[in-house]
């Protein structure tokens, strides 16, 4: 809790001139919280009016009071009797004042994040899972779900509202924990939900086309990223960034003071991995942090190539804050926890094995589809879909990479939102077709019967692949979240049919 007059005299300090307080000077209530929401502000709040892309903050405002909020953070004054905080970027400032108010719980954490397009998620778990095999208790911001470090919860996107992190990172404070890592998409990261934050450092994966729906470019969507490491780290920041990716190299270039480039193939590495071998077991490779030290060997019990470089990622983050601990970080690998709905796999008693992922970009899809044709003895069965008002031209391409690595592809259903379904499957068939490829292709729109007749016509050696969902529990039809999970599917088959997981 602070006062409204001690709130503004810090946000003054760290930030300079740039709010000005209105209307009812003379009260100087002891504020107890911050939010955007007007159904969740609590009494004696700060609510803050955000213009929205449906909706406008400030007609919310009565309501917010009404529910006792006793100050507003507008862009505008508004004609209420109470005191407003006017500011010219009121998303900014709602982050920055959380901050504040929540006594700049980020200051107090090791915090530490992951972006770019693929694998922020199982970076971010890697990281999580290397914090605590050192003893530190870690919280979590990420697709899956977020951690305060004594309670989890799913996610409802990757970046919440800036108020809702700044919360929840002084709860992280309060339960004893020593760091945070999150997923910084490009989507919070332009509309200032990171804003309060100040990182020690971060992980840059990769970049590929995804949400162009929304940036336009690639360029725009890079330098969304780029925001991370030039506006929100601390002092004496450090960073990994993935140097096999151009976009990688990049951001080892704009800041090669901060930043050492990981990865297995380019020649001017400053960290990379040696002697991989790959299974759909887990990898094996070694680390090579200088040519003068000892190669460090590893087993990470997560398929793919892009695994290694997601621990890749991870290990030379923390390399910099423990470097006496570099061995250890490594040898705790082997015990790394299958992070859900990202190439999580399941072994049956039939001889079949189905993968769940959260793959729904081309890149991703290929990456998982590649990897997984090396190691399928019998077919390699590939069931998607793709997202409704998403980035259309995805979808031939997602048809495309499916028809040219899979031997059986199932089109169904993906969140088609308030698209027809069958629009968007005729466009990912259309893909397939201009493959040019002889391929077994079905169009299954409910995504149940789709998944059942996947399994039941699989034969032992083959490799179900189910993308795109991950650990979602839904399928968004419209305006309505249908209970529906990819795993929950897979294990009623499994129950029904009498076949047992090994």
């Amino acid at each position: 809790m602070i006062t409204l007059c001690t709130l503004l005299k810090r946000y003054a300090e760290k930030y300079g001139s740039l709010l000005t307080l209105e209307g009812s000077e003379e009260r100087n209530p002891v504020l107890t919280e911050i939010s955007s929401d007007s159904r969740k502000i609590a009494p004696v709040g700060l609510f803050c009016c955000i213009r929205g892309e449906n909706v406008n903050g400030h007609d919310f405002a009565p309501s917010a009071l009404d529910r006792g909020a006793a100050v507003l953070l507008t862009d505008h004054i508004l004609p209420l009797d109470v005191p407003q905080i006017v500011s010219g970027n009121v998303r900014r400032d709602m982050g920055r004042l959380a901050d504040i108010l929540y006594g700049e719980p980020s200051a107090k954490l090791l915090l530490l994040a992951a972006t770019g397009t693929n694998g922020k998620s199982t970076t971010v778990w890697m990281l999580r899972y290397l914090l605590e095999s050192l003893g530190i208790r870690t919280g979590l911001f990420g697709t899956i779900l977020y951690s305060d470090g004594a309670h989890e919860r799913e996610a409802d996107r990757t970046t919440p509202e800036s108020w809702e992190i700044q919360r929840e990172l002084a709860a992280m404070v309060e339960n004893g924990c020593g760091a945070c890592v999150m997923e910084a998409s490009s989507h919070g990261l332009i509309l200032d939900r990171l804003e309060g934050c100040r990182f020690d450092g971060a992980v840059f994966t990769n970049l590929s086309e995804e949400h162009l729906d929304y940036h336009g470019t690639i360029e725009e969507y890079f330098q969304a990223k780029t925001r991370l490491f030039s506006s929100l780290m601390k002092p004496r920041w450090h960073g990994a960034a993935n140097g096999d990716d151009s976009w990688g190299s990049r951001i080892r270039s704009l800041y090669p003071e901060n930043i050492l480039s990981f990865g297995l193939d380019a020649d001017s590495l400053d960290i990379r991995g040696e002697e991989v071998t790959l299974s759909i077991a887990g990898s094996e490779f070694c680390l090579v942090t200088s040519p003068k030290e000892r190669k460090i060997p590893l087993f990470l019990p997560l398929p793919g190539r892009f695994n290694v470089y997601n621990a890749l990622g991870a290990l030379v983050l923390l390399g910099f804050f423990f470097p006496d601990r570099k061995k250890e970080l490594a040898d705790s690998m082997k015990f790394m926890v299958q992070v859900p709905g990202r190439l999580e796999k399941y072994f049956f008693s039939n001889g079949v094995t189905v993968i769940i992922d959260f793959a729904h970009t081309p890149t991703a899809l290929r990456n998982v589809l590649g990897e997984l044709r090396t190691m399928c003895s019998g077919k390699l069965v590939s069931l998607f879909g793709h997202g409704g008002e998403r980035f259309e031209p995805n979808r031939p391409a997602l048809g495309r990479i499916a028809a040219s690595l899979a031997d059986r592809v199932i089109i169904t259903m993906d969140n088609p939102r308030r698209e027809a379904p069958q629009k968007i499957a005729g466009q990912i068939l259309e893909g397939v077709r201009s493959e040019g490829k002889p391929v077994d292709v079905r169009v299954i729109l409910d995504r149940k019967i789709a998944v059942r007749t996947a399994l039941d016509e699989a034969q032992s050696g083959d490799v179900v692949v189910l993308s795109g969902k991950g650990p979602e529990k839904y399928i968004v039809i419209g305006e309505e979240k249908i209970p529906y999970s990819d795993r929950g599917e897979v294990l009623s088959w499994a129950q029904d049919t009498g076949v047992t997981e090994i």
